[in-house]
């Protein structure tokens, strides 16, 4: 009969490896998106009391290959990042750059002025600045205290 040490841990870590294995199925990593043809922008968002101001970074496009839709309670950014063609006849090109198409959707806890949307596009940095809605500037809400 053979001795087996006893690890009292050694189930707590296979579950933990399994549960891990499980939630990356469930939501693929980011470089699982890039592998399949798309990817997620980051996005930075500041609100004042006066407009909400988005960042996204977007290095590589062309400023005519962005789409910016913003409506008054959200901002679609769509592009595609388009690849080179480029050739080699006496070796092996190998690219880690990532093309393809995205699109983010960037929900707004506020109202803006949509139609007074000011964008600028520099160094692959989109920058919007959304002035907020009148009656959303105006807003004062009063608020009761319970007994």
């Amino acid at each position: 009969m053979t001795l087996t040490r006893w690890e009292p841990f050694r189930e707590v870590n296979a579950l933990q490896r399994e549960m891990n294995r499980l939630f990356e199925t469930l939501s693929p990593s980011q470089d699982s998106r890039l592998e399949m043809g798309t990817f997620m922008p980051a996005a930075e968002i500041n609100e004042t009391d006066e407009a909400v101001n988005l960042k996204v970074e977007l290095p590589g496009l062309d400023a005519d290959d962005i789409d910016i839709q913003v409506s008054a309670d959200s901002v679609a950014i769509s592009g595609e990042r388009k690849s080179e063609s480029k050739s080699e006849e006496n070796g092996v090109v190998r690219s880690e750059f990532h093309y393809g198409s995205f699109r983010r959707v960037v929900p707004l806890n506020v109202r803006v002025d949509n139609a007074n949307v000011e964008a600028n596009y520099d160094n692959g940095i989109l920058t919007l600045h959304m002035p907020k809605a009148p009656e959303e500037r105006n807003k004062v809400v009063k608020v009761n205290v319970g007994q």
